[in-house]
């Protein structure tokens, strides 16, 4: 009789060939305690991910490797993977992180311990080691407007003028939490079969922050757990189209609002809110694309 699959790990990749070796290289090693899956989804990379990715194949049968023929983006592809997985956990990890091998050891025991706990989240490093933030609050209208007037960088450990990014959290403490970065978080099926897949009108940026609203509202918990620390590379694949990500992730944040807040006052303050993120994303392509003129 088979055994049932333990966890089931789903990476997005596109042009990861840089940063995929050692991010399997490390989530194998943590994997080898329990039965497991590893499915990568490919967004038409034109580099070397195919090939690091078939030698790790060839030695291990639980990886697969699903490659697209266009750039679906990462809500489409997490979509794909999740799909297919049959884990009583499932796992979602962005290439550029590198996962200590006790990681799943110390980490399901905290299902065990809260049955209505839906995703856990480890600590994220930088690659020196100091602490990278990687929880955040839910984000309200007025974050957009504290944001404009620096404020929160005036005030960077304010719970009001900092509190999406929460500036008053030293991430060294375990915690409740409404929304950890998608580069790790590890999810309970039975929770992802209550609420759904994630909403793929969020292409590539806030389809996670949405997913974890969605598990709160349905009286799910999400859990930081900061006994595990993992490297992440930030941004690596983002920072490759930054431009176009920018205004990916306005759009997206502008979507977010117009799904939570739909009615009385809220549709304006929306518009108000969209024409203010329509400005910001312009300012930073424009800086962007002066420094790169000038380098």
């Amino acid at each position: 009789m088979n055994r049932k699959v333990d966890i089931s790990a789903i990476i997005v990749t596109y042009n990861s060939g840089h940063e995929i070796r050692e991010c399997l290289s490390s989530l194998i090693l943590s994997l080898k305690s329990y039965i497991a899956e590893i499915f990568i989804i490919d967004n038409a990379s034109t580099d070397s991910t195919l090939q690091v990715v078939k030698l790790f194949q060839e030695k291990y049968a639980f990886i697969s490797f699903i490659k697209n023929e266009s750039n679906y983006l990462y809500t489409h592809a997490i979509n794909q993977g999740l799909s297919l997985a049959k884990g009583q956990f499932v796992l979602l990890l962005n290439p550029d992180t590198v996962v200590p091998e006790t990681t799943f050891a110390s980490l399901i025991p905290e299902f065990s311990d809260d049955e209505k706990l839906a995703v856990v989240a480890p600590q994220f490093h930088n690659s020196d080691g100091s602490i990278q933030p990687s929880c955040r609050r839910f984000p309200k209208h007025r974050d957009i407007l504290f944001h404009l007037m620096g404020l929160n960088y005036l005030f960077p450990r304010s719970k009001l003028f900092n509190g999406w990014k929460m500036g008053d959290f030293d991430h060294k403490t375990k915690k409740y939490v409404e929304q950890p970065q998608g580069a790790f978080i590890l999810v309970r099926a039975e929770a992802i079969k209550t609420i759904g897949f994630l909403d793929q009108q969020f292409p590539m940026f806030f389809s996670d922050v949405d997913w974890c609203h969605r598990f709160i509202l349905d009286d799910w918990k999400i859990a930081f757990i900061p006994t595990v620390a993992i490297v992440h590379h930030q941004g690596r694949s983002v920072f490759r189209q930054r431009i176009p990500m920018i205004w990916s992730s306005h759009k997206s944040f502008y979507l977010y609002f117009k799904k939570y807040y739909p009615s009385g006052i809220w549709p304006f303050v929306n518009a108000v809110t969209g024409l203010l993120l329509s400005l910001m994303a312009a300012v930073r392509s424009a800086y962007l694309y002066l420094l790169k003129l000038g380098s």
